[in-house]
């Protein structure tokens, strides 16, 4: 399966500059946040398959404004043709305001997630707006990942970890691929296709 990620920047390849076929032989979009609700519903559109989203921790108008055609998985497993995605939104809270969580909070909305976990056998794909604790080189609270994605990572060793929020342009540190375990683990900022 070839899957597209988008976060945080809003792609001029796929949007501003966007030609017809660009998104043939993508069979899934996942966002990971922080995105225009016009720029998802414009991918949905012309895309040949689902759109999936997470709210990023900047998704405030995304409650007037949702966007069109597009699924919001967060807080939800969602199952799409066989794979099961785990999407949980937010970031960590540096201010009052949406789509911001502490740490206790983040491992309750995980956590409210066992039951269907269990049942489901696992998971193969957990799509975030953070990262976990530690994977990005970052020490403001702001961008700090949390610890209860690495315990789901632990417990579930999925084949893929997408987030986004730790832009790429933020220092040569950032990395766009690593491992964590059996997992791989993507920042999707702007754009990156996927095979799974």
């Amino acid at each position: 399966m070839k899957i597209l990620a988008v976060s945080d920047h809003e792609s001029s390849y796929l949007w501003d500059y966007y030609t017809p076929g660009r998104l043939d032989g993508i069979d899934l979009i996942l966002s990971c946040g922080d995105l225009k609700p016009h720029y998802l519903s414009f991918l949905a559109t012309f895309a040949h398959c689902p759109v999936l989203y997470v709210h990023g921790n900047h998704d405030v108008s995304y409650e007037k404004d949702p966007p069109l055609g597009c699924t919001c998985i967060d807080g939800q497993c969602y199952e799409y043709q066989g794979l099961r995605i785990v999407g949980l939104g937010g970031s960590m809270r540096y201010k009052s305001g949406p789509h911001q969580y502490t740490e206790r909070q983040m491992a309750l909305r995980a956590l409210k997630l066992a039951p269907r976990l269990f049942f489901k056998g696992g998971f193969d794909i957990l799509l975030t707006h953070a990262p976990g604790r530690d994977m990005v080189p970052c020490s403001d609270l702001a961008h700090t990942g949390f610890r209860a994605f690495n315990r789901l990572l632990d417990k579930y060793q999925p084949s893929l970890f997408l987030h986004g929020h730790t832009h790429l342009n933020y220092g040569r540190e950032i990395q766009r691929e690593q491992k964590y375990g059996n997992t791989r683990v993507i920042n999707g900022y702007e754009r990156y296709v996927v095979e799974l």
